[in-house]
């Protein structure tokens, strides 16, 4: 009984000690982090908006908030590439967070997951690269659709759902449908 008091004091100077450690490599590490994930959107924006450059895509802010990108084949922003945006989705097990490019009628340039922690080997398979291909072979099949219509095949719409993944699959597929929708419109209403 006596030794319960040094025992707790131990283990609160042993957790002060981890906790301390993991804010200062939390605060080291913060930096590098950030610098990736911005070369990571960087790449991206390039991906879904083709034949841009990094430096012709201007962010669209809102009350200090990003709504979307526009993407500029030209330097002087003159030759309109389209738009890109960030589609947040709840997945099977995570949130999944896709990149997408669309012209100004709403047809799909290219799609591109940013992040998921879907099932492995079932909702991980939507960033599939299959044999002899260069791009996920789910994502290719979002290009030149009309953002507006999309479903999965298992809503009767073009969009082959991946096997075993219905929900992942669903989940893309409806929050690029609406959220593309919704940043047509204020586009429209600007």
């Amino acid at each position: 009984m006596k030794d319960i008091p040094r025992f707790a004091a131990t283990l609160t100077l042993v957790a002060l000690i981890a906790a301390g450690s993991l804010a200062w490599i939390n605060e080291i590490t913060k930096p590098k982090i950030l610098e990736q994930q911005e070369k990571e959107l960087t790449q991206a924006l390039t991906y879904v908006l083709p034949g841009v450059q990094k430096e012709n895509i201007v962010p669209i802010r809102e009350d200090g908030e990003i709504l979307y990108y526009e993407g500029y084949r030209d330097k002087d922003r003159t030759q309109f590439a389209g738009y890109a945006l960030l589609v947040l989705s709840q997945g099977y097990s995570s949130t999944i967070r896709t990149l997408v490019g669309v012209d100004s009628t709403g047809t799909i340039l290219a799609i591109k997951v940013l992040f998921q922690q879907e099932t492995p080997g079932l909702g991980t398979r939507c960033e599939e690269i299959r044999t002899g291909e260069s791009v996920p072979w789910w994502q290719a099949q979002f290009s030149d659709k009309n953002a507006l219509e999309l479903a999965v095949d298992k809503d009767g719409g073009s969009i082959e759902s991946i096997t075993g993944a219905t929900i992942t699959s669903r989940a893309i597929t409806e929050g690029i449908s609406k959220h593309v929708k919704l940043v047509l419109d204020i586009i429209k209403n600007k």
